[in-house]
């Protein structure tokens, strides 16, 4: 039996990042940065970030889909065994956000992957059919949300629900209060969290049980990669690998999520659209502002659980993995760009100042002030402002 053993090794995975234009300028997110080319996504998690498996979910797009044909053809990528796309230290999953709505519904996000390019180029041919831009990012998918998954998982695909919590575009946020209302839960591998919400927030809703959860950073610039990110437990980065990960399947699974603590999310509390309020937390929150009495309120994620949740208190199951409260450090009050490039050029990559770096190390390179900042940060000690309305939280003034 101890022949059959495998040997597993961690790896930080953010596994939602998008495309803002391709090499030849052509926009694929709109609202993405027109520097997140494939190449630069791949570039930046390898070289800066120290991630090891990134998803860049808008590989369906046929013009994409040309510049990873040419990476390929020059040899700077290649194609692995087990699914992906290797360049250097950093496996790329081929990946889609698609917009879905039931009839009577809001719209709501979901993440499919694909192990090869081929597959994924076979299953854009059959979304031509259904949708009216295929070379855009989340675009509305014009097929019912159940044969949707039906086509990804007979295409040896996987699917996870976007950001499920947030206001915009998210199954609990918009949709549905629960999730057997929109798809087949049989035909879901995971459950990506999203920026206002935690695993404990989600221990509220007993249908997630089962469920791998991720926190991925929704990048909309290099900057924001790895903002929320996870550690995965596998023999190496691949596609197949990942399945098995979510499916605990084999020693494989999500051993940590790193996440922004809820407070900082841009959706955690409910905003009053007329005054710009921020509800606090102490406060009741109804159907009217407190401050100004207006009824134009985006609900926020936390108050949103609280209204559809099934529990009176949270259930964290045995195989959830601890979620780490992990500040990206651009959040960090006074490490501008060229005090973390310094840190950068010392320490190699974001991954390994924000886990591995000793406290003096980093004292060393950028003072004590920004050291002790950083361990804080690492630790989940710093105090918080609470987001919501479209604003990230922030950490507040000692």
């Amino acid at each position: 039996m101890n022949g059959n053993k495998v040997e597993l090794t961690d790896y930080f995975a953010d596994l939602h990042i998008h495309i803002g234009r391709t090499e030849k300028g052509d926009p694929v997110k709109i609202s993405g940065s027109r520097d997140l080319t494939f190449a630069n996504i791949a570039k930046e998690a390898s070289s800066r970030k120290g991630i090891g498996l990134i998803g860049i979910i808008d590989c369906h797009a046929p013009n994409v889909q040309e510049d990873i044909q040419a990476y390929l053809h020059t040899g700077e990528m290649t194609e692995i065994s087990g699914g992906g796309i290797a360049y250097r230290d950093t496996v790329v999953l081929l990946g889609t956000e698609l917009e879905i709505r039931a009839e009577g519904r809001p719209e709501a996000h979901v993440l499919a992957y694909f192990p090869n390019l081929a597959v994924m180029e076979d299953f854009t041919q059959w979304m031509t059919r259904h949708m009216k831009n295929v070379n855009l990012s989340s675009q509305r998918i014009y097929a019912p949300p159940r044969e949707l998954q039906q086509q990804i998982y007979g295409r040896g695909g996987i699917m996870v629900p976007a950001h499920v919590f947030t206001p915009h575009k998210g199954i609990y946020g918009s949709s549905a209060a629960r999730m057997e209302e929109l798809l087949d839960m049989e035909l879901i591998s995971g459950v990506e969290l999203g920026l206002s919400a935690d695993s404990s927030m989600a221990g509220m809703i007993s249908e997630l049980d089962r469920f791998s959860f991720l926190t991925n950073s929704d990048a909309h610039s290099l900057g924001k990669i790895g903002r929320e990110y996870n550690k995965l437990s596998l023999t190496k980065p691949c596609f197949d690998e990942f399945r098995m990960a979510l499916e605990r399947r084999e020693g494989r699974r999500v051993c940590a999520n790193y996440g922004l603590n809820p407070k900082l999310g841009k959706y955690h509390r409910s905003y009053c659209q007329s005054c710009g309020t921020i509800i606090d937390e102490q406060q009741m929150v109804d159907e009217r502002c407190p401050d100004c009495g207006h009824p134009k309120l985006v609900r926020g994620v936390l108050d949103r659980i609280w209204s559809i949740a099934d529990r009176e208190q949270p259930v964290i199951p045995s195989h959830r993995p601890p979620y780490i409260y992990q500040i990206p450090l651009e959040f960090i009050p006074g490490l501008g760009k060229a005090k973390l490039n310094h840190l950068l050029t010392a320490f190699g990559t974001e991954m390994n100042i924000l886990h591995k770096v000793k406290q003096g190390d980093l004292a060393a390179v950028v003072g004590e002030v920004l050291a002790e900042q950083i361990i804080l940060s690492r630790e989940g000690r710093l105090s918080l402002v609470s987001g919501g309305g479209g604003t990230y939280g922030k950490i507040a003034k000692s």
